[in-house]
């Protein structure tokens, strides 16, 4: 028998780094759940001995599974959200979580702004109108975009990724403001605290906060109508965010301009209503789906599991609520 810990691991490593999974290997000694044609027989025979546990967006850390582990002591995940995870549950445990912030940030933002040209400027629905052979058809015609540059941005969730959205609205001349828990004192831009402000000021409003119950539904139909019908919505938070039937319904009765998406309430599923829509850009959770992020995601959970083997601590926790 190995003497290295044992880490839990429930999904495969993506192939982005070679050396990934050697290097999880030369740490613990590593069970591959999503191998085992019966998983309770690997819980049955490794639960009570895992220590460390990789989770990630798809395949969560819920508070049932942390039972069944009880020498757990840290759960490194995927990702820079962790709505997959029972956080406050495991820390109650003494369990330490940790995500991958920061790597993410430029490439999540960068999307937003695609988000944002590709629904303002409906080149979604221009696409479709040169596949279709409708630009030949001179009895076709596409409705006028609207423009971009001047506009008034509102973010709501000014955090890492939320940050990085606003400082690129500097190069398309637009004036900014924010709605946190709290404002931040390191930035310039107006702090709203009053969200159905923020989205009656907004022409665009981007969604850049945390997902989980704090924030759950935070968009309905009351902020949806504040926002109205020459604005836009931007999310690429986490669908749960939005009230999705609000949201169809906003869509379809022109309560808003349009809506461009990233994320959905019960991915992968997307309401069929959606995507009969032209006042929506549907995307399929690509904000940081690019080589450069996922392999420095990767890397910096297996850099956590590393450091959790090595010293008893990994390098990027999640810290208990306040």
């Amino acid at each position: 028998m190995s003497d290295k810990p044992i880490l839990l691991q429930l999904f495969a490593l993506p192939s982005l780094l070679p050396d990934g999974q050697e290097r999880l290997d030369r740490c613990y000694r590593c069970v591959p759940l999503w191998q085992a044609n019966d998983p309770n027989d690997v819980m049955l025979e490794f639960g009570h001995q895992v220590e460390v546990l990789l989770a990630s967006a798809f395949h969560p850390a819920r508070a049932a599974l942390i039972d069944q582990l009880p020498a757990l002591k840290a759960i490194c995940s995927l990702g820079v959200g962790y709505d997959n995870i029972d956080v406050e549950y495991a820390h109650a445990r003494g369990i330490q979580v940790s995500n991958t912030p920061d790597v993410l940030n430029d490439c999540v933002a960068d999307l937003t702004w695609g988000l944002i040209l590709v629904t303002m400027r409906q080149m979604g629905r221009a696409e479709r109108f040169v596949r279709d052979g409708n630009w030949e058809n001179r009895l076709a015609s596409l409705p006028l975009g609207r423009r971009v540059t001047g506009k008034r941005l509102g973010i709501v969730g000014l955090g890492r990724v939320g940050l990085a959205v606003a400082q690129r609205a500097v190069g398309f001349s637009m004036d900014v403001r924010y709605h946190n828990r709290k404002p931040r004192s390191d930035v310039a831009w107006k702090y709203e605290s009053d969200l159905l402000s923020l989205a009656a000021w907004a022409d665009i409003l981007v969604i850049a906060t945390v997902g989980g119950q704090a924030t759950y539904h935070l968009i309905d139909a009351k902020a949806l109508d504040a926002l109205g019908p020459e604005g836009v919505l931007i999310n690429v938070a986490r669908g749960t965010v939005i009230d999705e039937k609000a949201l169809v319904t906003a869509l379809e009765k022109g309560t808003i301009a349009g809506a461009g998406l990233d994320v959905f309430e019960s991915e992968p599923h997307v309401p069929d209503v959606l995507k009969q829509l032209d006042n929506v850009v549907l995307l399929p959770h690509i904000a940081s789906a690019t080589l450069e992020t996922r392999q420095a995601m990767v890397n910096l959970m297996i850099e956590n599991a590393e450091a959790y083997a090595r010293h008893g601590k990994v390098l990027t926790p999640v810290l208990p609520s306040l």
